[in-house]
């Protein structure tokens, strides 16, 4: 059996559900039982049968409504692996720390062709730190306290998954400075990013290595699967940039947030309208499960 969870920005209307089963219907899905997880919110129809058939048939078709098409079976995730930079919090770190360096629109472009997957990521990485060198390591706390938001519903999601008995885990290819309070404001169990090497108060220009790239969120993901004991089903990955990709691709549930659209494709489920509790939604937990 299989779930298509509508999950509204701003209104479901009762419409939009009888619309998705009959779609369901129409495209050989075997549709089934409604849930209302939230009314006005987010609802669940279950189906049989064809889930890329249900997904394409529902994604976009109703206005500002997030679809996400998954398996019932292991749907209350017990692994959460995040990306931090335009996931769990709202901006992309080094572009607010080059700001206070005053080349932010420089550093930006890079790593949004990054993020789009045009460049390699390491190399894009050391590219712009080195721009950095020299600036004074006291931008850092500017820049976290002035420029880093969390993203809406990011704590929510994180303390709820925790309450449910899930291990979470930010990891970023940023910088530790920002990752570490990030993540213990959210409450992650275990944070992973980059250390960018300072000397005299200052920013060298580099970063330590090994890089956090890519691989390394693969591979932290499939390291807690293997640690917890856990099968593939059991997991969730979020992220926003092509360096989420791996991770996205090896998890039950791989999510695309407002994300770059070599990720938006190749998802399993994306999220291009609503905040981070979507992802509560999706697990078929309602508003009266959340933790604050």
């Amino acid at each position: 059996m299989f779930i298509a969870t509508l999950i509204a920005a701003d209104w479901l209307e009762a419409g939009d559900i009888s619309s998705a089963h009959e779609k369901l219907r129409d495209a050989g899905c075997a549709p089934g039982e409604i849930r209302i997880l939230e009314a006005d919110k987010a609802a669940d129809v279950a189906f049989a049968q064809n889930p890329d058939q249900a997904r394409a048939a529902l994604e976009g078709a109703f206005g500002r409504v997030d679809i996400v098409v998954q398996p019932e079976q292991n749907r209350r995730k017990r692994l959460l692996v995040a990306d931090m930079d335009s996931t769990m919090i709202t901006v992309e770190c080094i572009d607010e720390l080059a700001d206070y360096a005053g080349i932010k629109p420089q550093i930006a472009e890079v790593t949004e062709a990054a993020m789009r997957g045009e460049l390699d990521f390491a190399a894009a990485l050391d590219a712009r730190v080195a721009l950095l060198k020299g600036l004074g390591a006291d931008a850092i706390d500017r820049c976290l306290a002035e420029r880093v938001q969390l993203m809406p519903g990011a704590r929510t999601l994180v303390q709820t998954m925790k309450a449910q008995g899930a291990t979470t885990i930010l990891v970023s290819g940023g910088f530790t400075r920002f990752a570490e309070p990030v993540g213990e404001q959210i409450g992650f169990d275990r944070v992973i990013a980059n250390e960018l090497l300072i000397d005299a108060a200052a920013l060298t220009g580099m970063v330590t290595k090994p890089i956090v790239d890519s691989a390394t969120k693969e591979t932290t993901l499939l390291n807690a699967m293997a640690e917890l004991g856990l099968d593939a089903s059991a997991t969730m990955a979020v992220g926003d940039g092509a360096n989420d990709l791996a991770m996205i691709k090896q998890a039950g549930l791989g999510v695309a947030y407002h994300a770059k659209p070599i990720v938006a494709a190749a998802a399993g489920a994306r999220i291009d309208h609503g905040d981070l509790t979507a992802l509560l939604y999706a697990q078929g937990i309602p508003r009266a499960e959340w933790a604050d």
